[in-house]
Parts: structure tokens; sequence; C-alpha cells
């Protein structure tokens, strides 16, 4: 390139720079030189030429045009010098600005493009120093690289702006809010691959072998958690330079909790669940009725009517709260652009007010939202019914509470169920410790973090915490994909498996450590007002320490097509490969988190766009192969196809081998073959419950938007003859709108799974 542009510039091939001189045709002083002072003739030719130089343009990338000025040669170069830490003399920059100057004119053209000057600029370096010379070209380069990189965003943002985006179903990409949000992310994302990731790991997400989720958000925030509001609550708390005083009063903690979930679940991704909230909200229910009861007796009402009365009003705070949650969590987007992942779980509470809190919460949702006649359930938040046998079974102190859950699935879907007496670890830490191991989002679970001992427990005494603490994020395998490669390269699979188990281990090792360089400021809710585990830090105090609790997940998915490409069996038909695939996984995953000592965990993936994607990207390295990349979609996590023709039970033992290999996230479903049969849910519930699953209940909800008419897997009014439906779907462990308005926030290859669903 150098000696192109050499001839180019004058004609012959240029000389060393050392060579470069007052004799030198290339580095002729031009006007003003002081060689030219006293020639009349020098004189003349010098104004020309800077005559000429200052009526020459440079072509900038973006198409517009500036006067040529070698002073910003100059800055370009001391800059490029500086990262190599070499500083030029006075008589090397004007050495360089001759050559430029002289450079420039011999090309004799009146407008020079960006990149014409580029190679100029680099040529003088190169022989002058050229490290300096590989640092200019290098920064250069570096620039390109942002220009493709925002034509990359341009053209996403386009994309988005005029169809929308459907990778994420809670994301209604029809707002401008949403939109804003999804074109950042672009660019967000795009900062993650350009600035944390090496070259071997951005070629593997390309390729398809893992899977790094939430990338446009991994770099400045954590995913989801177990938000600790009542320790927020408690005494008082500071938002937005505000003091709260803790609430006096039911309806004021409905209020303020619902402004302390929409403002921390804006600074994360991943679901936000608030545990436990009959307990949390109990106490202000007290102090309710305390108000009340007083104001009645101050009446002159007898004791007992005042009772009565009070009464009846907290339940109307509680009825109206809840209501008021599910329009403010369902309406009003996150400064994400999303709708928060919001999950309450509850059903523990044996108190008067919990009671009432847990059977109020089932009653509005059950009860739907909407026109009088046309109500329909909300999506958020999310409810989980924690079950403990020994309260909920038949003559428990809670079976009306029981009883009240599996109403209220049988008609919204809502609550999921999670056994907190039957088999497994969740159960485990509650029949050991009476510690509840409440669901983040969807499926995400904490591994066990103990308040003296960290990983393990320091002696018998020592209990876990589970409340307060996150996760860091997620990076799923793709196993068929990995299995492929290994054929394809004659490698022995759980080689190949240990190269990307070590990459991923890579990737969640320097996430911790820049995750620990920010600031408490950046969500001073969870880390300076107690909504995390030991977030008591000062807003300029790095959060490091609050990491080592936190869990970083290794995702699976597409077990089912593991098995497929392996035997050409499914799970149902067979499963042991992918078993001792997955026992495999969780040997390798222990063996990092005793040499790194952080918290590693398993997780079930929930593929939602990806579900898609990893089929496009099989086919395009692999092909099309049988009950593995012909469909458009591949299976979730440890789930038998959707398509298989099995009953709820045989589903359920066939998913229970996998139960305990996937601790850091998993949840069990099955579709429901009856029609709002309240005993054969309760039935499966359960027989669930009994195997320490949390479960799932799978309808297809269906209204008719037009006359109110509710029914299962329509998609005509059979009463009125519309189209005009909404649609709930089970989207993985949580519920998304399949049809709304005629549309789908779901994307094609989900959509194709739900057309195949018969056992899920």
């Amino acid at each position: 390139m150098k000696e192109l542009l050499e001839e180019k510039t004058t004609g012959v091939k240029a000389p060393r720079f050392a060579q470069f001189g007052a004799n030198s045709a290339v580095s002729k002083p031009i006007a003003g030189d002081s060689a030219n002072s006293n020639n009349p003739l020098g004189k003349i030719i010098g104004l020309a030429s800077r005559y000429k130089l200052n009526n020459i343009k440079i072509i900038k990338k973006d198409g517009t045009k500036e006067e040529y000025d070698v002073k910003k040669v100059v800055a370009a170069v001391k800059k490029s010098a500086a990262r190599m830490l070499i500083s030029f003399s006075d008589k090397e920059l004007a050495d360089i600005t001759e050559f430029v100057d002289n450079s420039v004119l011999n090309l004799n053209l009146d407008e020079i493009e960006i990149f014409t000057m580029h190679c100029i600029v680099e040529n003088a370096l190169e022989v002058l120093n050229p490290k300096v010379a590989e640092s200019y070209r290098n920064y250069r380069n570096y620039k390109i690289d942002f220009v493709n990189m925002l034509d990359k965003v341009y053209q996403e943002s386009q994309k988005i702006m005029y169809i929308g985006d459907k990778e994420n179903s809670n994301a209604d990409s029809a707002l401008v809010s949403t939109k804003r949000s999804l074109i950042f992310n672009q660019l967000n994302k795009e900062l993650y691959k350009k600035f944390f990731l090496t070259v071997p790991e951005l070629q593997a997400i390309r390729d398809g072998y893992i899977y790094i989720h939430d990338m446009s958000a991994r770099r400045d925030t954590m995913n989801c958690c177990l938000f600790d509001v009542a320790n927020v609550l408690k005494g008082g708390f500071e938002m937005g330079n505000l003091w709260y005083n803790e609430p006096k009063s039911l309806e004021v903690a409905f209020d303020v909790i619902g402004d302390i979930v929409m403002a921390a679940a804006s600074q994360q991704y991943g679901g936000f669940t608030v545990p436990e909230v009959d307990k949390i909200l109990a106490p202000y229910a007290e102090k309710t009725f305390e108000i009340k009861y007083q104001k009645y007796i101050d009446l002159g009402i007898s004791k007992i009517r005042a009772q009565e009365e009070a009464l009846k009003d907290v339940e109307k705070d509680f009825h109206d709260g809840f209501q008021g949650w599910e329009y403010k969590f369902n309406t009003v987007a996150s400064s994400r652009g999303d709708y928060p992942f919001i999950t309450v779980t509850m059903g523990l509470g044996t108190g008067k007010f919990e009671k009432m809190a847990s059977r109020m919460i089932l009653e509005v949702r059950k009860g739907g939202q909407g026109k009088k006649e046309n109500k329909k359930p909300v999506l958020f938040p999310k409810v989980v019914f924690l079950y403990d046998e020994n309260l909920h079974k038949k003559g428990g102190e809670l079976e009306e509470i029981f009883n009240a859950g599996i109403e209220c699935s049988k008609k919204a879907m809502y609550p999921d169920w999670l056994s907190l007496t039957g088999d497994g670890y969740v159960a485990s830490m509650y029949k050991k410790y009476k510690k509840v191991i409440s669901p983040m989002g969807c499926r995400a679970f904490l591994s066990p973090w103990f308040e003296r001992g960290g990983m393990k427990p320091a002696d018998e005494n020592d209990t876990p915490v589970f409340v307060g603490r996150f996760n860091i994020g997620a990076i799923s395998l793709h196993l068929p994909m990995i299995y492929a490669k290994a054929k394809q390269e004659g490698k022995d699979f759980y080689e190949v498996l240990d190269y990307y188990l070590e990459m991923i281990r890579q990737i969640h090792i320097r996430t911790y450590d820049y995750l620990g360089e920010m600031r408490a400021s950046v969500n001073p809710l969870a880390f300076c007002e107690g909504g995390f585990y030991g977030g008591n830090l000062g807003i300029h105090d790095k959060i490091k320490p609050l990491l080592k609790s936190a869990t970083a997940s290794f995702g699976i998915t597409a077990l089912n097509e593991l098995q497929e490409i392996y035997n050409q069996k499914s799970l149902a038909e067979d499963g042991a490969f992918a078993l001792e695939v997955m026992e495999y996984i969780n040997k390798k995953i222990n063996e990092f988190k005793e040499e790194d000592g952080n918290l590693y965990a398993i997780y079930g993936t929930p593929a939602e766009n990806l579900c898609g994607l990893q089929v496009k990207q099989f086919r395009k390295k692999y092909g099309c192969v049988n009950n593995v990349s012909d469909r458009a979609y591949v299976s979730n996590s440890f789930h038998c196809h959707v398509s298989e023709n099995i009953g709820p039970i045989e589903k359920q033992d066939l998913e229970k081998r996998f139960w305990d290999l996937l601790n850091g996230g998993k949840i069990q479903y099955v579709k429901y073959p009856v029609s709002y049969n309240t005993k054969a849910i309760e039935t499966l519930v359960t027989r669930a419950m009994d195997m320490g699953f949390y479960e799932g209940v799978n309808l297809s909800l269906a209204y008719c938007d037009d006359c109110g008419h509710q029914e299962l897997s329509m998609d005509v009014c059979p009463k009125c003859g519309s189209k005009n439906l909404t649609k709930i779907d089970r989207m993985n462990g949580y519920l998304s709108y399949s049809r709304v308005k005629g549309d789908t926030r779901l994307n094609e290859a989900k959509m194709e799974e739900i057309k195949d669903r018969v056992s899920m």
C-alpha cells in the first residue's frame, strides 16, 4: 500500500524518511518556509502551494467535506505516538507535516477521500517509527470497526422502527418507548461483543455452540433476583433523593411496594421476585385494622361490630391493592421498555392477615380485569403458590387456601406450584432450615449461600440465605451442535463439550470481575437500601463484596434433540445418553465451583427466541437432520418434545429423571386434557408436589373481545363468530399473549411450537 501511494503522490518510489531534507524533491519547503524567504520565485511558488492547500477539501466518511488542515494530522499523530508512550520532537513533527503537505499537493486533486489521507499519514509514520504507524493503523481500523458496528445497529433499528421485534414477548415493540429501548439494546449488545468477548467466544456465539443471554444488559447490571422488599420498607428508605417513611397502613404499603418494584426492577434484567408477599403485607394490614377498629369504636359501635367492619375494610384494601398492582405491572413499562417480569410468592402464612392476603391475591387473579362482562386474567405479577403438605393437604390448617389456588389455576393458569415438602433440592432446604427458595422469574433458583460459611455451612448451626440474592447471567450450551461438531471432526464428544464449558466458565469469571467494579449508585434500592443481601453500601462503594453470593448459570437447551442425534430416539423413548451428559456436566460444574469459589448453577433454559435461532444455526453448519433440525424450533431444556403423545402422569415421570440435575433453574408442566376439571388439576398438582416439582398448569385460554365468551383453544368465537380474540398460552415457565388484537407478541418459531403441543 505504501509503495502504491508513493507512486500515486510523487510518480516515483518515495525515499526513506532519513533521506528527507532540503535537497529532497518530495520534501521541498512550501510558501512561508525560511528556505524560501530570500528567493522571490520560491516565495511565489510557496504562496501558490499554500493557497492550493487551503482550497483542498477532505471528504469525510459520512460524505461531508471540510477544509484540509495539516494541524489535524499533527494532533492524530501525537495521539498515536502517546498510545505507544512515544513523544515526537518538533523537528520530527515538522518533517511529517512537510511530507503530508507535499503528498497532498502532488495528488493534484481538489477533493481527497479521508482514506487516502490516512494512507499518506501512515506512509509518513512507517519510515519514522513503525510502532507509531501500527498504533495509527490500529486506531484507524478501530474506527472502521465502529462504523461497521453502527451500520449494523442502524439496520436493526430500521427493522425495529417499521417491523417491530418479537424476541421478548414482555416487550410491546409497537410503542415508541419500547422501540427506543430496543434500539439502545442493539447498540449495547454490539458494545458488549466488541469489548468483552474474545475472538473464539464471538465465533462460538456466531456459529451457535453457546448463547449468551441478554447481551444487551450484561455490561452494566445483574440478572434475576429475590428482592428483599421487607428489609427496604423497615424503618423507611430513600428513593430518588426522597425519603419514604415506612408505611402506616396497608393501602400505602401497596403503593410504596409498587413504586419500589417498578424502580428496582428497571435497574436489572430477568425476573424480579417479591418472596412471601403475604407475610410482607400482614403487618401493614394489622396497622390498618387497628386504625379502622378504633375509628368504629369512636363512633360508638360495639366491639364485635367494629371488628367485623374493620376486617371488611382490610379485605377491601387487599382487593384494591392487588388489583392496583395488576393494573400497574401490566400497563406501565419500565425504563427498559418492557413490562418487568415480576413474581410474587405466597401461601405459607398462617396468621389471620397472611391468610387473607393469600386468599385475596388468588381471588383477584381468578376474577380477571377488564369490562364487566369481558374480564380476563393478566400476566403479571406471576403468582407462585408455596406448597407445604403439612399445611395444605386435606384437613391442614391452610386447606382452604390450597383449594382457592386450584380454582384460580384452572381459570388463569397461575398460580404455579412449588413443592417445599416433596423430594429434591428446594424441598430439602425448607425441610432442614425452613428456608424458602422462591423462583426468580419463570424458573431460576439460587444455589445455597450460608451466613457464616459461604458456599458450605461453617457448622451444623449455620443457615442458608436466599432472600436478597441474585444471578449475574446465564450462558447456554447448544448440545446437539456440540455433538455434531465432535462427530464431524472425529473428536470425543466430551472433549468438545469441555472446551465450551471452559469457555462459559471464563466468561462468567470476567463477568464477576467487571460487575464488581460498579458502584452501588447504579441501583440504590438494592445496594444501598437493603434490597440485596448486604446491600447497605455507600453510593460510591463498589458492589464487589455482594457478588460473592451471586449465582452464574450454565444453561441447557435441546436435551431431547441431543438424544435424537445420538441414537434417533426421543427422551420419551430413551433418554439414557441425555442423562449421562447431564450427570457429566453436573460433575464438571461442581469442580469449577470448588476451584473458582463462584456459585455456578445448571439452568434448564427457557428458550423463547432462542428455540428458533438454534435451529437456523444448526442447519447452517450441519444441515437438516430428522427430529433434530427439521422443525422450526428445538425443545426447551430437559422437557419431552411437545408433540409426544403422552399423558400428564407419564410426562411427569419421564421428566423427573432430570429434575435434580438442573437445580439452577427448572419447571415441569403438562397440558391438561380436560376443560376446567377441578379434580383432574388437583390430582396432578398434588402428585407434582409429592414429587418435589415446581409445577405449571398448562391450558390454552381464549377470550372473545367482542362478546366476552370464554373457551379453551378457540380460534373463532362460537357464540358471535368474532376473530377478535385474546389468547393466553404458556410461553415457557411464564404466560404470554399468543394473540391480541389479531396479532401475537410471540416469534414464529414459538408459535409453531404452540401449534404442535400435545403433551405440553
